[in-house]
Parts: structure tokens; C-alpha cells; sequence
């Protein structure tokens, strides 16, 4: 009975691909059942390496005091195909694209030598924390995007990543879409809440979110993780507009 059912399942696998074919969502290419959702051209090779020279800062952004470095994977495009694999994560619930896209992050960090050698001297003492989505939010959404994206980074770092409770955002922020600086710095104002200090204390701290923009979100959690105790913060984010 054992090898009929996997002979069964084995046989509906392979109908299943031939009738519903497993393609890119980025380019629409076939991709194997290891490639998951995003091809290896796609992840290797289609977008802007953000932070080709290894800086500790991808942005012109001056980064606040106790932020030690700040990596985007790839730089933004407006209107291009890495808007749309962000868009489908957060709003299409592939969820699967933001562990993939985390993973690659991960892998990309393994090639920095100044960020791998920080972490590697905080090994023992290193938590990642994704940025939280107000309870409404995540309640509409039915995830947060940003902790998908730091499984991917735990895969390829062993980094632990803090409990849902130990930060949490308590202001419902708007969209900050169509904002400009100080629009985006007030939306942001006291939005987050370290509920657990102790599991911050001391320890290099690592903020993963999606997109890096100006910065006002992840700085306005750095300064709440610092407030905690944090001997240091870095923000890891898939693109950077």
C-alpha cells in the first residue's frame, strides 16, 4: 500500500506539473520544486545590487547614533518587478517569496565582511527583530511580511528572531506613502513599544523590513531597541528606494 500511494502521489505530481506548470512569479519562467517561487536568475541576477562596494551604509541617510550599519539587498524600482514581488508578498499572501527573499538577504550579509565580522563578535548575544505590523494590521493581513523575510535571513545566519510580544507596534501608523520627511518622522512618532527589555539588552539587535525608504521606521525602532539597552542595532531590508 505504501508504494501504490507514493506511486499515486508521484504520478499526480507530475500531472499536476504538466497541466498547472510551476513558473517564476517574477518572470514567468519554469522553476523546479527547490527554486519554490522565484527562479535563480531572478534571485541571483535580475535586480541592482544596493551596496555593491560593501559600506556600512547602502543609503545617504545619516544613520542615527548606536546604528552600526544598514544593508538593502537590491535597490527599489518604481514600477518594476521588484515592486511587484514586494507587493505580491504583502498583499497576495505568498508568503514563501519573503523566506525566499531573506534567504537570499542572508547570503548577500555572508559576502559583507565588516557586517558578517560585527555579527560574528555577537554571535552568542544577537536577536533579529522584524518590524512589527499593528495588531489590526497583521489581523487584515494575516502576517507580517517582514517577520517571512527574517525566516529567510535565520536560515542562512542562525540568527534567533525575538517573540511576537517583545516589540510591538501600538500606533495603527498610516500608509507612509506620499509623505515626505518630516510627514514620515511624525507618522512614526512613538509607534513602537519594547514590551521584553531584557531580551534586548546588551545584544546586537538586527531590524529586517521589506523596503528602506528614508528610514523613519527602522530608526524610530532603533531608538526604542537602543532606549531598551541594545549594544547596537544594523537594518537588514530586501530593497531600498
Amino acid at each position: 500500500m505504501d508504494f501504490a500511494g507514493n506511486l499515486f502521489k508521484t504520478f499526480g505530481r507530475g500531472l499536476g506539473n504538466v497541466l498547472f506548470p510551476r513558473v517564476c512569479i517574477c518572470c514567468g519562467m519554469e522553476v523546479t520544486e527547490q527554486q519554490k517561487q522565484i527562479c535563480t536568475f531572478c534571485l541571483m541576477e535580475r535586480f541592482q545590487d544596493a551596496n555593491p562596494g560593501n559600506s556600512m551604509q547602502s543609503a545617504v541617510e545619516f544613520l542615527p547614533e548606536g546604528v552600526l550599519g544598514q544593508h538593502a539587498l537590491w535597490q527599489f524600482d518604481k514600477g518594476g518587478k521588484l515592486q511587484d514581488l514586494i507587493h505580491q508578498l504583502k498583499y497576495d499572501r505568498l508568503t514563501q517569496v519573503g523566506i525566499q527573499l531573506g534567504a537570499r538577504l542572508g547570503s548577500r550579509i555572508q559576502k559583507h565582511p565588516q557586517l558578517l565580522s560585527l555579527i560574528e563578535e555577537y554571535r552568542e548575544n544577537c536577536v533579529m527583530v522584524p518590524v512589527p505590523l499593528h495588531y489590526w494590521k497583521f489581523m487584515r493581513r494575516g502576517f507580517n511580511q517582514a517577520f517571512k523575510v527574517a525566516q529567510g535571513v535565520e536560515q542562512r545566519l542562525d540568527i534567533p528572531i525575538c517573540g511576537i510580544k517583545d516589540v510591538i507596534r501600538q500606533k495603527n501608523t498610516r500608509s507612509q506613502t506620499g509623505f515626505d520627511l518630516e510627514e514620515r518622522n511624525e507618522n512614526m512618532k512613538d509607534a513602537f513599544k519594547v514590551k521584553k527589555q531584557d531580551q534586548f539588552r546588551e545584544k546586537l539587535v538586527i531590524i529586517v523590513d521589506d523596503v528602506f525608504t528614508t528610514g523613519a521606521t527602522t530608526f524610530e525602532l532603533s531608538g526604542e531597541l537602543l532606549e531598551a539597552g541594545a549594544a547596537g542595532v544594523i537594518i537588514l531590508t530586501v530593497a531600498q528606494a
